[in-house]
């Protein structure tokens, strides 16, 4: 089975408010035992799903051949990881690509070609294939509909969610220019709706025939701008629920402001609460695994993007799926712009604080994120 770790999301709040691939070396990833701290995720919840024919896009996009047969849970070894890499494109055309020239039609699909049949592989020999299980509202609660263009778009919180609402809400229709459209606006707002809102056949039409797109992020990366956007600047709702708690169950003699406001939490604490089997508050979306969020070996993408290639792989998507030629996905930082962006740089920086043991366990958190989508590991300590 494809283990997620730490599933204790029923209580996990809904609420939402208002550079280039980090790599500090190079490495093969070597053996992971079972996640200790993970719970068995074979519960449906809500109406069941069943089993989905192969997808047939509107978009004549690369894709991918899963395989059906259930595969049960292998651990991952050095070997098995070699083994896979040797025989898969993907290290040739996705290692690292902001440093090349990616532009043609030609190269950005054999980038998805790779990205695909990476990922095929990693779900048939270390997760689940289609077809092992049924899909249930849950596992399409972050998919995001756009029914003029026939889009799915599985929403990864700190991957350009905002600018992808924008971009789905002028396809849809309900507005004339994406840079008209206001955070609070995309994300509290009903100008989108997710799959789970539709019957059982509207789910099934849809997976069945739309072109369905997920972006990816380095995960480290993703981590520290979540902590940033939520810690680090103003904000009442994750200050309150997530500050206080995390500051009155980790920091040594609080001060009663510290734990009135919940504000200041430090990026250490921020690590202790989230590798904590016994949370003070449940799970968030902004640093809940991708692969929990969008389950990519259940559900099978038509197009994968990384937020390393945002830009080509954007402008990709957007001709093959016949949208206006004058619509790019925007660029601009609406929530603390004055904040320099999150980098790897920056990301170094934040883990520098941690010791090798939190760094470790942060590591095997979201090692699942770090083999679907081909990152490679992100200190040469990690094992």
């Amino acid at each position: 089975m494809l283990w997620q770790c730490c599933k204790d999301l029923l209580d996990t709040p809904q609420h939402q408010g208002p550079g280039g691939k980090l790599l500090y070396s190079s490495g093969q990833l070597v053996k992971k035992e079972h996640c200790p701290r993970c719970l068995d995720d074979t519960q449906a919840s809500g109406p069941v799903v069943s089993r989905f024919p192969s997808p047939v896009p509107p978009a004549k996009l690369p894709q991918r051949n899963p395989q059906s047969s259930a595969v049960n849970h292998i651990d991952i070894t050095k070997n098995h990881y070699k083994l896979l890499n040797s025989s898969s494109p993907l290290q040739q055309h996705d290692g690292d690509l902001a440093g090349y020239n990616i532009n043609t039609t030609d190269q950005l699909s054999q980038v998805q070609h790779a990205r695909q049949n990476f990922m095929n592989k990693v779900c048939a020999k270390y997760g689940e294939s289609a077809g092992t299980r049924p899909i249930t509202r849950q596992h399409v609660s972050r998919i995001f509909v756009e029914d003029v263009h026939k889009l799915l778009y599985c929403e990864v919180p700190k991957v350009g969610c905002s600018n992808w609402k924008r971009v789905l809400t002028v396809l849809q229709g309900n507005a004339s220019s994406p840079d008209k459209l206001k955070h609070e606006e995309l994300h509290f707002g009903k100008h989108l709706k997710r799959l789970d809102s539709f019957n059982y056949k509207g789910i099934i039409y849809r997976l069945e025939t739309y072109t369905k797109v997920l972006f990816s992020r380095e995960p480290f990366e993703r981590l520290v701008s979540a902590f940033r956007d939520k810690f680090e600047n103003p904000n009442s709702y994750y200050h309150s629920v997530f500050g206080k708690r995390i500051i009155s169950r980790y920091r040594k003699n609080p001060s009663r402001q510290a734990l009135r406001t919940g504000a200041g939490v430090t990026f250490k604490e921020f690590i202790q609460y989230l590798l904590d089997v016994h949370r003070p508050v449940g799970m968030d979306i902004h640093w809940q695994l991708a692969a929990q969020l969008c389950s990519p070996c259940l559900i099978h993408y038509d197009f994968i993007g990384k937020f390393e290639t945002m830009e080509e792989d954007a402008n990709f998507l957007l001709r093959h799926i016949g949208a206006p030629t004058n619509l790019t996905l925007p660029s601009f930082k609406d929530r603390n712009p004055k904040a320099a962006r999150t980098s790897s740089q920056i990301t170094h920086k934040y883990f520098m604080q941690l010791s090798l043991k939190e760094r470790q366990r942060t590591y095997d958190f979201y090692f699942m994120d770090y083999l679907l989508f081909n990152y490679s590991k992100p200190f040469e300590d990690l094992y």
